[in-house]
């Protein structure tokens, strides 16, 4: 009486693994304010990690006063780092969304297909399982195929 065969699938994943992902999440690294904020964010991060290891060596020399100083530049440099940080995520975010609203008409098909080609009787989203075996997972087929249609196009 089965049903046909178990699969998991990240389709998000699947969908930022394609050809057509990466070419746009390299569009989004070649902008200028993305590149802007990346140099700021090395900049900031080399400066906080520069300052927590002149902190270390010297903290126990230093007065109460200059170690109090110093952990307030620390975090000063912590929350601009934390702040560049976030405007590259929502680039890079702003970017995956739209893609993966675009295709998703896409991901239906190809989803549609691989169930009927693959005997699949239940496809959940790995995000739902608690444990699966790499075995389960077709995500990896999803995005070939994703890649296949956009070469056509």
């Amino acid at each position: 009486m089965a049903q046909g065969k178990i699969a998991v699938v990240n389709l998000q994943e699947a969908i930022l693994q394609t050809d057509l992902a990466q070419k746009r999440l390299q569009d989004v690294y070649n902008q200028e304010d993305f590149k802007a904020d990346k140099a700021e964010f090395d900049k900031l991060k080399k400066e906080l990690d520069d300052l927590v290891k002149s902190y270390q060596k010297d903290a126990a020399v230093m007065s109460q006063e200059q170690q109090t100083s110093v952990r307030q530049k620390l975090a000063s440099k912590q929350s601009d780092l934390e702040h560049v940080a976030g405007k590259l995520k929502q680039a890079e975010a702003a970017a995956a969304q739209s893609l993966l609203q675009e295709m998703s008409a896409k991901v239906q098909e190809v989803l549609r297909d691989l169930i009927a080609t693959e005997g699949i009787g239940l496809l959940l989203r790995q995000e739902a399982v608690i444990h699966s075996d790499a075995g389960y997972s077709i995500t990896a087929k999803v995005t070939d195929k994703l890649n296949q249609i956009s070469a056509k196009e």
